[in-house]
Order: structure tokens, then C-alpha cells, then sequence
């Protein structure tokens, strides 16, 4: 027999993603601004591209979605929403037509995430200005490298908008909204500013002046300015006094350890803010306390060994010291600043790689150790984009049992309404805590290059940069045991973690011990990683 045509029923059927290539499409348009909406030319060009792409390929289009403006940072769009919504319950539709992939999302790894799931339902999203055939493995990959570098053009953007923003203020011009008893009398964006004080400015000049002259407390200013018209509280009185904007400064965020002259008019001079603010330094509020979290960066880090309270600090005026202690009644557990410093620095040292060389084994480890301990998180993901696949199947045969009126239309909207609420959670769920591995080795490689010089960049950073290293380190704090004068570790970041081990190997290695392959065997075990995945000879 040679026609075998009659066997076909008995053929395998395809257990991945099938596409109906006689599908249909829709189209997705979209800008990112109201004011391109408006002028409407980027839209009609986008329908008219994508209108071709379609007659091009013998692609009919039953839908047109967007023509309007959403910002793409985000996937919580209406239209792109509104668009998914009605793709999942179509059977007949095989194809989402965008003008360009950054068209679709520009979330990076989200965007191609949703694309991959629309795959899996047998929608394939096609750019008409970016062909790729993504039912292959290499288009797939080059339509996910266009996600990404839409993300990365939003981080360039980004960067670009922080860069102006700072200019302005080094110029004196104030960003974001004008402060309380000013106003800026030409608005607008690209606008030069106008800003001038208002009639509740000239009331607030009161509240200084009482301040720096009277030294009464920011209650009885409240109630007097309140006798004039001027309703303020006494806290935000308390953050008015401290913002140097009301003597013609300009500072921000964005200039840390800048000051500007300001562009506007000072509500008071110079010299009458930095006398208010020296009495309110004299009652300890202000500035002392900022320097007091920049000498004393382990407050609140560090916890007693003895009954887990946090450790606080203050200074002894006389001597110029400062000082951490347990705030517990009767605690009596008091230390000098500058030695519980060089412990901590002591410490850092036993997470700091000693050579470059022994970057590429650590990598290694840590990778492997990395995916062992997330395993769970990993198989949960898993399990999760499991569970989207088999309630978005549900919801398919919900809308099928509907049209053959198999059942009601009250019992289709009730079980489509908690289908629809459980696969969103999960997406939810899925959007924010999913576990990716694409970017380990490039969070590793970041770690490894601060091990190098750890105790170094603790000691000469910012009160932010210590704060960062500490948490980066010792995720829960670290416990200070008073009676021995010694730091104990709760948990430390598996990154981290397995630097020790691999550090006391290589001590004895230079002191003329021999280090056997099995030390670095049992070093991977007790990470957790099955020896047979690599060697560990130092390099």
C-alpha cells in the first residue's frame, strides 16, 4: 500500500504550541504622550504599516485595538488589557500585529513573558517593522532582545531626564512642585520660571521672624498665624523651618551635598534661617541628628546577643565620642563606636576575596548554591505559569459550554468572574515574585567585584553606602555579644556565605598545606552543590 493517507488519524499530535496559520489578527497602535494622540500622524502611520504587513501576508484583521496614548513602562494599559481580553477568548485569532515590538511593551523581561504566554495559546505577536519568525528558537530570541532594549531605551531616557533635572537645580531652578507660599507665575513645560512669593508667603515671613527673634514654641506660631488667616500645623512649621528654599537656596536629592543659589526670592536672609536653625539644634533636632546616623551607621543594625535589643547611640560632648548602647533598662552594655567599627571592618574581611584568581571558582559556587536554595521559588514559578496555562484552558471551554448553551448565561458570568479573579492573582503574583535566573550571574559577578574590596568601601562610603554593604551581607542584622567584645552572625547572604570556607583553604594553601580536591568537595557540599557539576582547583 502505498498511499498512507488512510494511517493519518493514527499519527502523533504535536504536544507544544500549535498555531493556526489560517488565523486572523488584530491590530495594536498605540503613543506614548497625549499630545501625539492628538496629532494623531503616529497612529494612522502605525494602522497603515501594520494594514500592509497584514495584505502582505495574507492576514485578515477583524480588530483594531489602541489609537490612543498609554505609556508602555507599565503593561497595565486599558486598551493593551482590553486587547488581551478579547485575543484569550477568540479561537480564531492567531496573531497580534504591532508597528514595533516596543509598540507591544517596553517591560523587558514582561513584555516577552506575556508574549511567551500568548504563544502558548496559539498567538503569535508580530512586528511589521521587525520580521522574525518567532515560532523558532532564534526569532523568539530576537524578538525577546527587542523587549529588552526598549527597557534598556527607557533606562537611557531615564538617565537622560535625571541629567537635565540636574542642571536645572545647579542653575538655581526649582523641579517639582513650587513650596508652600510661592508661586510660579509662568507654568508650563520648557517654561522659564517665575516663581514669586504669595499672600500666604508673606504671612509665613511672620512665623520665621517670630522664630529667630522670640524662640517661641511652633504651637503658639501656629496659633498666631492662624489669628491672620493662615492655617499651618506646628509639624509642617518644623519642616518649613528646615528647608532652606525660604533664604533663595535651592537643595535636592538629585545634587546630594549641593547648595544652589535659587533663582526666586529668599521668604528670609541667610542669616536669619541659620539662626532658627541653630536653636533648633541646641533642643536636638536637625542636623545633630543627621550626624549623629552618619557616625553611627550599625544603630538599630546591631542587636544585644544577650536579649536581641537594637543598639542605639549617642555622643559625649566632651571627649567628641561616640558611643552605641543597649537601650534596655538596666542593660549596662555601652561600647565605643570606633571599636565596635574596626570589628565590624574585621568582620567584612572574612567576606572579602583575597585574590582575583579565585573569582571564576567562587562564581561558580555561587551560582550553583544560588539555584539550590531557590529551588522551591523556582519550582513555584513553574507550577504557577502551570496553573495560568490550565485556568486560561477553563475559561476557554467556560466560554464554549456558553455558545452551545450548555449553560446559563448567570452561571457563565459567575464562574468566567472567579476564573478570571484567580488566573489575575496568579499573574500578579507571578509579575512581582517570580523567580528569573537571567540576571544571576550578573547580580554575582556585581557581589564578587564589592568581596574584592568589601571592608575598604564600608569604611570610606556614605551613611548609605555602609547601610547598603550591611544589608547586602548580613540580611537580618548582626548580634553584638557585650561579654565576649565580639560580633556574632544570624544569617548571612548565600552569595557571601560560602567566602570563608574558601578563604581559610587558601590561607593554609600559602602557609605550605597541602589542599587536596576533596577539601574543595567537601567546601561544595556544605553549600549544597553536587560535586560532580565542577572542579574547584584555583585558577
Amino acid at each position: 500500500m502505498k498511499n498512507l493517507d488512510i494511517f493519518k488519524p493514527f499519527a502523533k499530535q504535536s504536544k507544544g504550541q500549535s498555531i493556526n496559520t489560517d488565523g486572523k489578527a488584530v491590530i495594536y497602535t498605540r503613543v506614548s504622550t497625549k499630545e501625539q494622540a492628538e496629532n494623531n500622524a503616529s497612529l494612522e502611520t502605525q494602522k497603515k504599516y501594520c494594514l500592509e504587513f497584514a495584505k502582505r501576508k495574507n492576514i485578515e484583521v477583524i480588530e483594531y485595538f489602541g489609537g490612543t496614548y498609554e505609556s508602555a513602562k507599565s503593561d497595565e494599559r486599558k486598551q493593551f488589557q482590553k486587547m488581551l481580553t478579547f485575543v484569550k477568548r477568540r479561537k480564531d485569532i492567531s496573531y497580534i500585529i504591532v508597528y514595533s515590538y516596543d509598540r507591544f511593551s517596553r517591560t523587558g523581561a514582561n513584555g516577552a513573558y506575556i508574549s511567551d504566554t500568548l504563544k502558548q495559546q496559539g498567538i503569535v505577536t508580530l512586528s511589521a517593522t521587525q520580521e522574525v519568525d518567532a515560532m523558532t528558537a532564534a526569532g523568539s530570541f530576537q524578538q525577546n532582545l527587542y523587549y529588552m532594549f526598549s527597557q534598556f531605551d527607557n533606562e537611557l531616557r531615564r538617565d537622560k531626564s535625571v541629567s537635565g533635572m540636574r542642571e536645572k537645580l545647579r542653575k538655581g531652578y526649582w523641579i517639582g512642585t513650587i513650596p508652600f507660599g510661592y508661586t510660579n507665575l509662568n507654568p508650563g513645560k520648557g517654561k522659564e520660571q517665575d516663581i514669586v512669593i504669595n499672600e500666604d508667603g508673606e504671612l509665613l515671613r511672620h512665623a520665621f521672624i517670630w522664630k529667630a527673634n522670640e524662640d517661641i514654641t511652633h504651637n503658639e506660631i501656629s496659633d498666631r498665624l492662624a489669628k491672620k488667616g493662615l492655617k499651618v500645623t506646628a509639624k509642617k512649621l518644623s519642616d518649613l523651618f528646615r528647608n532652606p528654599f525660604y533664604c533663595g537656596l535651592v537643595v535636592s536629592s538629585h545634587i546630594p551635598g549641593e547648595v544652589v543659589e535659587g533663582k526666586h526670592e529668599g521668604l528670609v536672609s541667610k542669616e536669619i534661617f541659620l539662626k532658627i536653625h541653630k536653636l533648633l539644634n541646641k533642643r536636638g533636632y536637625g542636623e545633630k541628628r543627621n550626624a549623629d546616623c552618619e557616625h553611627l551607621p550599625l544603630k538599630q543594625f546591631v542587636r544585644s546577643a544577650d536579649c536581641d535589643t537594637p543598639y542605639t547611640g549617642y555622643l559625649v560632648r566632651k571627649k567628641g565620642l561616640y558611643y552605641y548602647k543597649n537601650n534596655r533598662i538596666g542593660a549596662k552594655e555601652n561600647r565605643s563606636a570606633k571599636v565596635m567599627h574596626e570589628k565590624f571592618t574585621d568582620l567584612l574581611k572574612n567576606y572579602q576575596i583575597q585574590d582575583k584568581k579565585y573569582i571564576a571558582p567562587m562564581k561558580e559556587i555561587m551560582y550553583y548554591t544560588f539555584k539550590a536554595e531557590h529551588e522551591a521559588k523556582i519550582q513555584e514559578t513553574a507550577v504557577q505559569q502551570k496553573q495560568i496555562l490550565e485556568l486560561a484552558t477553563k475559561l476557554e471551554r467556560l466560554e464554549e459550554r456558553y455558545v452551545f448553551e450548555e449553560i446559563s448565561q448567570g452561571q457563565y458570568e459567575k464562574f468566567k468572574q472567579k476564573l478570571e479573579a484567580e488566573k489575575y492573582e496568579i499573574e500578579e503574583s507571578l509579575y512581582s515574585n517570580g523567580f528569573n535566573l537571567s540576571n544571576l550571574e550578573k547580580a554575582i559577578d556585581l557581589s564578587l567585584k564589592y568581596s574584592l574590596k568589601l571592608p575598604e568601601l564600608w569604611d570610606s562610603g556614605d551613611l548609605e553606602v555602609k547601610r547598603s554593604i550591611q544589608k547586602m551581607v548580613f540580611p537580618d542584622g548582626i548580634l553584638y555579644d557585650f561579654k565576649n567584645d565580639d560580633y556574632r552572625t544570624t544569617r548571612i547572604n548565600s552569595i557571601f556565605s560560602v567566602i570563608p570556607s574558601l578563604s581559610v583553604k587558601n590561607k593554609h594553601k600559602k602557609n605550605g598545606n597541602k589542599t587536596e580536591n576533596s577539601d574543595y568537595s567537601r567546601l561544595v557540599l556544605e553549600a549544597g552543590v553536587p560535586i560532580v557539576l565542577f572542579s574547584l582547583k584555583p585558577i
